[in-house]
């Protein structure tokens, strides 16, 4: 399983607000989507979430998104090691996904890019 690298997750009142601050931070624009009712942006390694607080609360126990060259491999790599597949793999905007808790109960989502 190769490990592409991290995305930190940011629940957010203002979207618009939140959007502005990390562009600039981060120096690119920003990749706007919506799933389930949750506005996202994407800017850099910060993925930006606004939406109904239900929504949001299940989201906040995902500690990080974790970027993989191959989701069925990290689903197969992942459960040999003793993590617990909790959804996926699916399909997204951006590729395909998983979430996994791990042995010490921290919740990741794993996604590849692609369609």
């Amino acid at each position: 399983m190769e490990i592409l690298g991290t995305t930190l997750r940011i629940c957010v009142e203002d979207l618009e607000t939140a959007v502005s601050f990390y562009e600039r931070l981060a120096g690119t624009a920003a990749l706007r989507f919506e799933r389930g009712g949750v506005q996202a942006a994407a800017v850099g390694c910060f993925l930006l979430m606004s939406g109904p607080e239900a929504e949001l609360e299940v989201l906040r126990k995902v500690a990080a998104t974790i970027a993989v060259k191959d989701v069925e491999e990290t689903h197969r790599v992942l459960t040999g090691l003793g993590a617990r597949v909790l959804a996926g793999p699916v399909g997204t905007p951006a590729g395909r996904n998983l979430l996994a808790m791990h042995p010490d109960g921290t919740v990741y989502e794993y996604v590849d890019r692609k369609v």
